[in-house]
């Protein structure tokens, strides 16, 4: 339990959660962009730079690096 959730495990991510993630043009600044988990793009259940996932704002995508408590 002690295990802080930061968007590289899978299982983690809820569809619909509140996110942070980096876009890809924004990967060189490390800019965050927050929204809401509409699909969940990566397969496996690990990613060592953060789980894939589209935006319900603007069907944006990135990589998830924090999740927001509810």
């Amino acid at each position: 339990m002690g295990e802080k959730m930061n968007g590289k495990n899978r299982k983690d991510i809820q569809i619909g959660a509140s996110v942070e993630i980096v876009l890809k043009k924004d990967q060189r600044t490390g800019k965050l962009t927050k929204g809401h988990v509409k699909r969940i793009l990566t397969n496996s259940p690990t990613h060592p730079h953060g789980i894939k996932v589209m935006l319900v704002e603007e069907d944006q995508v990135g990589r998830v690096q924090k999740i927001n408590p509810n």
